[in-house]
C-alpha cells in the first residue's frame, strides 16, 4: 500500500505537463493561492491534499516561491496513517523548479527526500534519509529544464491550453527520468463543490514503473479561465484507482512571468 498511497499531492500533480515556452505575460498563480482536494482511493474517502503557494523567499541562491503540498489521510485509514509534506521550489524568473523536499510520515515511519536541480550542469543531487538514519547522497544526469512531478502542474498552468495541443516535458523523480506528454482533448463542463466549471480535459501519458505504473492514461480537468486551476484528476495505478476533486480554492497574487516578484507580493487575496 505504501507505494500506492505515497504523497497524494505528488500523485495529483503527475497528471500535468508543460513546455518550455511561456504562453502569457502574467502567471496563472501566485503567492497566497491555496487549493484543497478530496482524495478517494479504491472508492474510499482516503483524505485530503492541500496545495499552497508561499511568499517569495531565498533558497539555494535563488529567489523562489515555495509550493507546499500537504497530504493527510482520513480516519478511515487509521490502520495506515499518512502525513506527507512536499515542497517544490519554483523559480518565477525561469518558470521552473530548482529543487524539492519531501517529508513523509507513513504508517508511523518517516523518511526524507531532497532534490537539487542544476539545470546548467544538467545534474541533480539527491539526498535520502530514513527514520533519522544516515543521509545517502547521489548525483544523476538529467535533461536541462527537468522538473519534479509537483512542479509540472504549475508549468502547465502557465501555458496556453487549447483543444488539440500536446505538451511534452522532462521529469525527474529522484531515481529516474522520463518524458511526460499531455494532450488537451476537449472542453467540458464539470460539476465541482464550487459549482459548474468550464474546463479543458487533458489526457496524460507518464513513464512511471513498478507499483506506480498507470494502467491507463491519467485524466485531468483544468478551468478554462486564466487561472487554469486543476479541478479533478483520475488515475488508475497497478495498486488501485485514485480520484481527487477540488473542494475549496482561494486565489493568489499573480505576477509578471520572467521577473522577480515585488517585495510585497506575498499577500493573500480573496478566493475566486
Amino acid at each position: 500500500m505504501r507505494s500506492g498511497m505515497t504523497a497524494w499531492g505528488m500523485a495529483l500533480a503527475m497528471a500535468f505537463a508543460g513546455t518550455s515556452a511561456m504562453a502569457a505575460s502574467i502567471s496563472a498563480f501566485g503567492p497566497g493561492e491555496q487549493a484543497t482536494y478530496r482524495v478517494q482511493y479504491l472508492g474510499l474517502e482516503a483524505g485530503t491534499a492541500q496545495i499552497t503557494v508561499g511568499t517569495q523567499t531565498a533558497h539555494a541562491g535563488n529567489q523562489v516561491l515555495p509550493i507546499v503540498t500537504l497530504a493527510r489521510s482520513s480516519s478511515a485509514l487509521d490502520f495506515y496513517p499518512i502525513r506527507d509534506k512536499f515542497v517544490t521550489y519554483w523559480d518565477p524568473v525561469t518558470d521552473r523548479s530548482v529543487g524539492s523536499d519531501l517529508f513523509a510520515e507513513e504508517n508511523r515511519s518517516r523518511r526524507r527526500l531532497r532534490i537539487k536541480l542544476d539545470h546548467q550542469a544538467k545534474k541533480a543531487t539527491v539526498m535520502r534519509q530514513k527514520d533519522g538514519g544516515a543521509e545517502k547522497t547521489s548525483t544523476h544526469d538529467v535533461e536541462s529544464g527537468s522538473l519534479d512531478i509537483a512542479a509540472a502542474t504549475f508549468a502547465l498552468r502557465n501555458r496556453e491550453l487549447a483543444v488539440g495541443r500536446t505538451f511534452e516535458m522532462p521529469i525527474f523523480t529522484g531515481s529516474r527520468s522520463f518524458t511526460l506528454r499531455a494532450t488537451v482533448e476537449k472542453k467540458e463542463t464539470v460539476a465541482t463543490a464550487l459549482g459548474n466549471k468550464e474546463t479543458f480535459k487533458v489526457r496524460v501519458q507518464t513513464g512511471f514503473g513498478g507499483k506506480l505504473e498507470s494502467k491507463r492514461d491519467i485524466l485531468a480537468w483544468f478551468t478554462s479561465d486564466d487561472a487554469r486551476v486543476p479541478v479533478k484528476v483520475e488515475a488508475e495505478f497497478l495498486l488501485g484507482t485514485l480520484r481527487a476533486e477540488l473542494s475549496d480554492y482561494k486565489s493568489g497574487r499573480r505576477y509578471a512571468l520572467g521577473a522577480l516578484l515585488p517585495p510585497d507580493s506575498g499577500g493573500t487575496s480573496s478566493g475566486g
